[in-house]
């Protein structure tokens, strides 16, 4: 692996590692679209994981890790990966970039795992168009109302940006991730720092799930993990519930 370097004279300084390079605004970028404050709305969602936790499917922080590991390596994790990958590389192509806005939209084994990528898409569009505008993302968030996938808006505005595809996957899984985790340290519940150790524990598996994603195929893409989308189902009529999936 190449040892990363980074120098500071400009604003277009470069951070360059793994064969990527990003630029500090392109960093300064991501880094605010992954940010809690952006508002996507990630943090009212569990993906089932509250469900999950009611039936005591997972009660510790060895749980919580095992359950986030499954999402993204057999579940709804790996197949964003892969479409937030297809998305990035369409850009340019527009009939491809809204062959894979309709192929995620497909992907969704509930309803609320399926409002759970939409909702918070169309606001990362939203919000993105306003403050990070860019000609071609608005034109394709605006053939797509309601019903882009978060995984693809994002995806598709880091391509349309010209944002390295490497430090976006793996951005993204990260925050899918985290949303995870501190859905669970409420939930479970777990100490602040036990969810952090469960981030830090993610890492590889994060990596593992983003090199999955850049050679994956789409028409050999599927899921593995039928429990994920039973507690999600399951969760719709839970009695009581503090998240949205």
């Amino acid at each position: 692996m190449a040892s990363t370097t980074a120098t500071r004279n400009t604003s277009t300084a470069t951070i360059t590692g793994m064969a990527t390079t990003i630029t500090m605004i392109e960093l300064f970028r991501l880094l605010t679209w992954l940010s809690p404050a952006y508002p996507v709305g990630g943090f009212s969602y569990s993906h089932g994981l509250e469900m999950a936790v009611e039936e005591g499917a997972v009660t510790s922080r060895a749980g919580l890790q095992s359950y986030i590991e499954a999402v993204l390596l057999a579940g709804a994790g790996r197949v964003d990966a892969a479409l937030l990958v297809a998305a990035h590389r369409a850009v340019g192509d527009d009939a491809a970039l809204d062959e894979v806005a309709e192929l995620a939209g497909a992907w969704r084994g509930s309803g609320e795992t399926a409002l759970e990528a939409t909702q918070q898409g169309g606001s990362f569009a939203s919000i993105t168009n306003t403050v990070w505008p860019h000609a071609g993302f608005a034109a394709f968030s605006a053939r797509h109302p309601g019903r882009l996938t978060h995984a693809v808006a994002f995806g598709a505005a880091a391509g349309c940006h010209g944002m390295a595809l490497r430090p976006a996957l793996v951005g993204w899984l990260s925050g899918f991730a985290a949303n995870l985790v501190s859905a669970g340290v409420r939930l479970v519940p777990l100490g602040q720092t036990d969810g952090q150790r469960v981030t830090a524990a993610l890492f590889p598996i994060i990596e593992q799930a983003a090199d999955a994603a850049e050679a994956a195929s789409l028409d050999r893409l599927g899921t593995a993990a039928p429990m994920l989308d039973q507690f999600s189902l399951r969760h719709e009529t839970q009695y009581t519930r503090l998240f949205r999936s």
